[in-house]
């Protein structure tokens, strides 16, 4: 990557003050908005084995299309015309990617891998481009990057003309080559692989990045639970089980960002090798807590249409996995930042465990109202265990 003296041309200059994120970058965002939407729809309609596995598979990839361009605009100014019109053509295909996640595996699998390489390839070939004139070190790892998304493009292009069942293997294959090109340093043959000490990341430009997909993500779950309640007859049943969905999205920012984020920021900006730690804790670990944000927005939309009664599998699962998969996620991020286990996040796990057989007896509200419980035992075991001690000394 880039080093101050090489930079030029489109690439960011860095200084001794941190990197902002820009506007143009949020307005990117707004298409991850409408994403996160369509993906827990879809979860919602279809609460089945294999409508988790195409959720999941989707929702990695718009996470990696999303990530990737983070990574990207870290390196590049996005404050230059060539890299904003880069960025409004990634926002177009975006849409595209978006608008077809509801029909992916169906009528729409060829627009979505169409999109999705299109975004992935256009975005490399475009920075291997920019980047040649101004830093040698650079246009080499694009060159690496660029090749890895070559070698996975015709298995998603492959899968989106397929039957259905071949689609699975198919984009399963290109999902794991492309999960796979960081962990290696995007080895390639003849020119090899990079080192992560090697890659100049301004860590708390990429942390914040990662910060505001958190924040669309929890936008998404009040989104839900606002236009379901809208549309419902307020009574006290209904009242309160739209209080407890907001009352866990606050519990959810609250874990993530009253320690993590800004501990995580001031981390990684601090750290000798910043690309090791932007690779593990928020290229790879950090989709777990979304993907727990968005499962706890399909839970609490199922809340709100059924909040008294019995509580069936899908509802108890959605409740119980998706605080689980946020706990986990924030247990290992925190892991990899802080080299010591969040001993709050153990403890809030081990509960939420022994959630599962109360489900048989409990009403959905009173399960939810029950998760709760335990995220904001989380929050505050972090909160108070910051009170008159060290970073060192912090057990989180």
């Amino acid at each position: 990557m880039p080093t101050e003296n090489e930079q030029g041309g489109v690439m960011r200059r860095r200084s001794a003050e941190h990197e902002r994120v820009t506007y143009v970058e949020l307005f990117f965002d707004l298409v991850f908005v409408f994403a996160v939407t369509q993906l827990s729809h879809l979860l919602l309609e279809h609460p089945t084995p294999l409508g988790v596995l195409q959720t999941a598979m989707l929702l990695s990839a718009v996470w990696w299309v999303w990530i990737d361009t983070s990574w990207v605009t870290n390196w590049l100014d996005p404050q230059t015309a060539p890299v904003r019109m880069m960025l409004f053509g990634l926002m177009l295909a975006g849409l595209v990617l978006s608008t077809s996640i509801p029909t992916a595996f169906e009528a729409r699998a060829l627009p979505f891998a169409l999109a999705y390489v299109g975004m992935q390839l256009g975005r490399s070939v475009f920075v291997l481009c920019a980047v040649r004139p101004h830093s040698p070190g650079a246009y080499l790892n694009f060159k690496r990057i660029t090749a890895w998304a070559a070698l996975s493009a015709p298995l998603w292009i492959a899968g989106g003309l397929a039957d259905e069942e071949a689609r699975y293997l198919f984009w399963g294959a290109g999902l794991a080559l492309d999960f796979a090109a960081p962990a290696t340093g995007f080895w390639t043959p003849w020119i090899g692989g990079s080192s992560t000490t090697e890659w100049d990341v301004e860590g708390h430009h990429l942390a914040e990045r990662c910060a505001l997909f958190t924040i669309i993500a929890l936008g998404e779950s009040i989104l839900v639970t606002g236009v379901t309640f809208a549309r419902m007859e307020w009574s006290a049943l209904t009242i309160t089980a739209a209080g407890t969905a907001f009352v866990g999205s606050i519990a959810m920012w609250w874990i993530y960002f009253n320690v993590g984020a800004e501990k995580g920021t001031e981390r990684i900006a601090a750290s000798d090798d910043p690309g090791r730690l932007a690779r593990l804790a928020y290229t790879y670990v950090h989709l777990l807590p979304i993907a727990g944000i968005i499962v706890a927005a399909v839970a609490d939309e199922l809340i709100l249409a059924h909040p008294s009664g019995h509580t069936d599998l899908k509802t108890a699962l959605a409740v119980l996995v998706g605080n689980a998969l946020f706990l986990a996620g924030n247990l290992i991020f925190k892991r990899i930042l802080f080299a010591r286990p969040a001993l709050s996040h153990m403890i809030g796990l081990g509960l939420t465990a022994l959630l599962a057989p109360a489900a048989a007896w409990l009403s959905p509200l009173a399960l939810a109202m029950a998760g709760n419980a335990v995220l904001i035992l989380v929050a505050a075991w972090e909160t108070w265990s910051l009170h008159g001690v060290t970073e060192e000394e912090v057990e989180i």
